[in-house]
């Protein structure tokens, strides 16, 4: 009975034991049975920036024009937007009778051409046809216009083209015609107007303007030590707001770079240096290129000035804008950062395509509070990390694509 008793607890002690041997391989692969797809992150293409809002102030190498008869109104030559050439004539201002005169010569022009018209002369000159082409080609383009300005331009263009081609039917008519009479009036009419009239040329070359809002000469691009944060808040500009047009003023600006000031908060930019290159957004959307040119350390804020060379022309309607900076913009592998195991001071990654865990070491670019840019690294780099040759052929690197553990 005794033997049977002993066998007995020899029975429990080794079930006992292969139920805890068995306790122990459910628990030890328990993460492994239940593990989902979603414990795994694939690498992708992606980038990471870090960025800022700011509002800042256009500051530009303008010229403004304004003559002694600016309150007479003036006529724009150039359109406003227009390349100008050095010395070429931007705009001018109406001379005191210049109405009158205008409806002379006008009246003239109507003469003239009646009296064409009912004489059935035919007069050949290729210069008549030419300008008579121009004249339909301008109507033609006023079909789908909207802008008033612009469709008082192109007015301004047919009755030129219709005064030139008055002006040649004369000259080809008889001498003592009294068509020639009529163009010889209309000639000395217009040098009356010309001599009374006072014209604004282009000192240098550029844009014309006439988005003239008084702070030209108070923005200056020379020397960024005037600026502070009183005086740019202190202008009470609307962050967008389009610079009225002037019908008394004019300007020549640089189209080739401008500046940008804004009075900002911000540890990276207390960090800012002279030189320092980032990229701004716009609020078109447009990323451009922009150097840091001027710092300013203030008890709060810290001034900057980027100077730009792209969309330059684009900003001439406005003062004051809104933009981001983006300090810096990293591409490349994007992994998630509970990806990335840390090691006596190396970063790893692990994967478990060959049915085991492989760590495999990748170099951390650049990284935020979710993700990382990674890449491998090169083998140079691997020996200097102290890996031995062997152990680099051996080594399996991430690749687009490749599923990774999550931790």
């Amino acid at each position: 009975m005794k033997e049977v008793q002993e066998d007995n607890s020899k029975v429990k002690i080794v079930v006992t034991i292969i139920f805890m041997i068995f306790f122990i391989i459910l628990v030890t692969n328990s993460t492994k049975i239940l593990k989902k797809p979603t414990d795994v992150f694939v690498v992708s293409n992606g980038s990471l920036s870090y960025e800022e809002p700011a509002e800042g102030y256009i500051i530009r190498d303008e010229v403004v024009l304004q003559g002694e008869n600016y309150k007479n109104g003036m006529v724009k030559v150039l359109s406003d937007g227009e390349r100008a050439a050095k010395s070429e004539i931007v705009f001018r201002y109406y001379s005191n009778s210049e109405e009158s005169i205008l409806q002379q010569i006008t009246k003239l022009d109507e003469e003239i051409s009646e009296i064409i018209e009912n004489s059935g002369i035919e007069l050949v000159s290729s210069d008549i046809s030419s300008i008579e082409g121009q004249i339909e080609n301008t109507i033609d383009s006023m079909h789908n216009l909207n802008y008033l300005q612009k469709i008082q331009e192109n007015k301004n263009k047919i009755e030129a083209y219709i005064s030139r081609k008055a002006q040649i039917t004369g000259t080809l008519s008889p001498s003592d015609s009294y068509v020639k009479n009529l163009t010889n009036q209309r000639n000395n009419l217009e040098k009356e107007l010309e001599s009374g009239s006072e014209t604004m040329y282009a000192p240098i070359s550029g844009t014309a303007s006439y988005r003239v809002d008084g702070l030209e000469t108070i923005l200056l691009p020379n020397n960024f030590d005037y600026l502070n944060s009183e005086l740019l808040e202190g202008f009470n500009l609307k962050v967008g707001a389009v610079v009225p047009l002037s019908n008394e003023k004019g300007k020549i600006v640089n189209n080739f770079e401008c500046h940008i000031a804004t009075s900002i908060q911000s540890e990276k930019a207390t960090l800012a240096k002279i030189g320092d290159n980032v990229t701004l957004r716009l609020s078109n959307a447009n990323e451009i290129n922009a150097e840091i040119v001027y710092v300013k350390e203030e008890e709060k804020n810290t001034i900057l000035v980027f100077k730009i060379t792209e969309n330059v022309k684009e900003l001439l309607e406005y003062r004051k804008i809104s933009f981001d900076i983006i300090w810096w913009k990293y591409v490349g592998w994007k992994i998630s950062n509970s990806c990335i195991i840390e090691e006596n001071d190396q970063t790893y990654v692990e994967t478990n395509a060959t049915g085991y865990l492989e760590k495999i070491p990748i170099k951390v670019l650049r990284q935020n509070d979710t993700y990382s840019i990674v890449e491998n690294y090169t083998e140079q780099e691997l020996i200097e990390l102290g890996y031995s040759e062997k152990e680099i052929a051996d080594m399996n690197k991430i690749k687009l694509y490749d599923e990774i553990i999550l931790h």
